[in-house]
């Protein structure tokens, strides 16, 4: 059951927020939910190290529905493909239609559906990963369910979050999801092409970035004409740099 909206894992849904009286206990649906979370940490503590013998760096993609996180892997992997070797877990409820864009890379890829779940957790990636010759692999990018709430919450043993946000959903999303930019090492501010078109204030937006999460690094990009991603190209090959001197 995920904490933020009760949704579960196994394709089934339970949207039983805790009540008085017959629907149970606070105090019970307060343990379950932390006893969840303690096995998912479990779990990516053991992704992590497994992620760490094999050298392997690795990031979760996550952002709103239809922010561009597949095509940015697309495009990175055709770019970058040739220096560093990926290999890609793909996160949906439904269908392998992102999985099947990837896979006409001819980088290795997994499709994992959460049928009704809103997001992917440590035990699917585990799992996932088993398909994978990790010592084959310098970065793995796990493109999570499209939600800025629950994959907040969720730890799958990556090295950072990597968030995105396209300029058509607003500048005002950091504030109004802070749990996801908090967490998030990176911010992918994308389809920066689109500025003169739409009521988004950049400056703005790295403001309420950098308010819930001072830490936070931030690029601006487009998928589209390619502007931008020269820097996210070399953070990605610093990240990896640094993996391995680790």
């Amino acid at each position: 059951m995920c904490i933020s909206c009760g949704c579960t894992a196994s394709g089934t849904e339970s949207h039983q927020h805790p009540h008085a009286g017959a629907h149970g206990s606070t105090s019970r649906t307060l343990r379950v939910e932390t006893e969840l979370l303690a096995k998912n940490d479990r779990l990516a503590a053991g992704n992590r190290v497994l992620f760490g013998h094999a050298g392997v760096f690795v990031l979760n993609l996550v952002s709103s529905p239809g922010s561009g996180k597949t095509t940015l892997l697309e495009r990175t992997l055709a770019e970058v493909g040739t220096q560093l070797r990926f290999a890609v877990l793909e996160g949906d409820q439904q269908s392998s239609r992102d999985a099947d864009r990837i896979a006409a890379s001819g980088v290795p890829v997994r499709q994992i559906n959460t049928g009704a779940g809103c997001h992917l957790d440590a035990h699917m990636v585990g799992h996932g990963v088993a398909a994978f010759a990790l010592k084959q692999i310098d970065i793995l990018m796990i493109e999570n369910v499209g939600n800025l709430v629950c994959p907040a919450g969720f730890d799958l043993g990556e090295d950072h979050k990597v968030v995105l946000l396209s300029v058509t959903e607003g500048d005002d999303k950091p504030l109004k999801y802070p749990q996801m930019f908090r967490a998030a090492s990176l911010m992918l501010i994308n389809k920066t092409d689109l500025l003169p078109y739409v009521d988004f204030d950049l400056e703005r937006c790295r403001t309420f970035a950098r308010q819930v999460n001072p830490r936070i690094e931030i690029l601006e990009i487009s998928c589209r004409s390619g502007m931008g991603l020269q820097a996210w190209y070399a953070w990605l090959a610093a990240g990896f740099r640094g993996k391995q001197e680790a």
